[in-house]
């Protein structure tokens, strides 16, 4: 099979994925993906493939943007802030790796996204239909 037929399967399979995932999922497979893009982006800096650097920051950066700003802060609390400050950092320091070819800060951006995805893995599936029903129930009654 061709390359770009691996490409086309697994373009389908996250669509796929995405198509039938709940919020929990769907934010496990925004943090995996931006995980994923950073360790693209040190593999190309190791390459001297600058393109494609650049276009696996741009992709991981604005995963890591979007996770920041669909943080619901009334909800969430100070852990919505705390988490609002990590994502802004995270942002920082991978824009700082790729303009001084910095593999470290690379590492530093992985390393700090991974247990956060490791906490989202480990959420039981009675906490996760909970906080289902919970914002359902909150959403009929502002109706």
């Amino acid at each position: 099979m061709s390359l770009r037929g691996i490409n086309a399967y697994q373009k389908n399979n996250v669509k796929q994925a995405v198509s039938t995932a709940d919020p929990h999922k769907l934010t496990l497979l925004l943090l995996q993906g931006a995980m994923d893009r950073i360790a693209y982006a040190k593999g190309a800096m190791e390459r001297k493939d600058f393109v494609n650097k650049s276009k696996f920051v741009t992709k991981a950066t604005s995963i890591v943007i979007y996770l920041r700003d669909t943080l619901d802060m009334d909800v969430g609390g100070e852990i919505a802030e705390n988490l609002f400050a990590l994502y802004n950092y995270i942002v920082e320091i991978v824009n700082e790796g790729h303009f001084n070819d910095d593999k470290a800060k690379l590492d530093e951006a992985y390393s700090l996204l991974e247990p956060i995805r490791d906490a989202w893995i480990s959420i039981p599936e009675s906490a996760k239909l909970e906080a289902y029903q919970q914002k359902e129930l909150a959403a009929s009654n502002e109706r």
